[in-house]
């Protein structure tokens, strides 16, 4: 009678673990679970095996120690990944960095390599201005701080609107 539910309990076990009637999606294991179980397993059959008087206690102490090996395995496993896949991430961003400073140096040298204002362009500006003063009777102000503002010639006018004027002055 004990062999048969020995049997049972056997084919049981086997049924509901290799059973795939209510298998939902899974996650893989983790480092640390994979060598906790393990390790478990290990140190159970470790255990049973060196204390000969009694099996089941050998067995307990033998899977306490070696789950909490294949634990401590599996975490230095886990840690060694991660820190794989942090140094490939800092790669990636190091290297998106570079081709970003080297588009920006190329903007440059391309900004710098295009033709600028002329000197011929100039006088006819300043011919420009000098005109619109006249017709208008607003004179400009002096371009004292000429870096910080786009020259507006017709700004005060309010016969020339704003927004289709040539340069805007910055409004903050």
């Amino acid at each position: 009678m004990k062999k048969a539910t020995y049997i049972i309990s056997l084919i049981l076990i086997l049924a509901v673990a290799f059973g795939n009637s209510a298998q939902a999606q899974r996650k893989p294991w983790s480092p640390q679970a994979k060598g906790a179980v393990i390790g478990t397993g290990v140190g159970a059959a470790a255990g049973a095996l060196i204390n000969k008087r009694n099996r089941v206690v050998g067995g307990v102490v033998g899977g306490v120690v070696g789950g909490g090996a294949g634990y401590g395995i599996g975490k230095h496993i886990d840690n060694k990944n991660k820190a794989r896949i942090a140094a490939a991430n800092r790669a990636a961003a190091e290297r998106a960095a570079a081709n970003r400073a080297a588009a920006n140096r190329a903007a440059i040298a391309r900004r710098e390599a295009a033709p600028t204002r002329s000197a011929a362009a100039a006088p006819m500006a300043n011919s420009l201005v000098a005109t619109n003063a006249a017709v208008t009777g607003v004179t400009p102000a002096p371009y004292a701080m000429g870096a910080a503002y786009l020259p507006n010639e017709s700004y005060g006018d309010h016969t020339t609107a704003y927004s289709t004027s040539e340069y805007r002055r910055k409004s903050w």
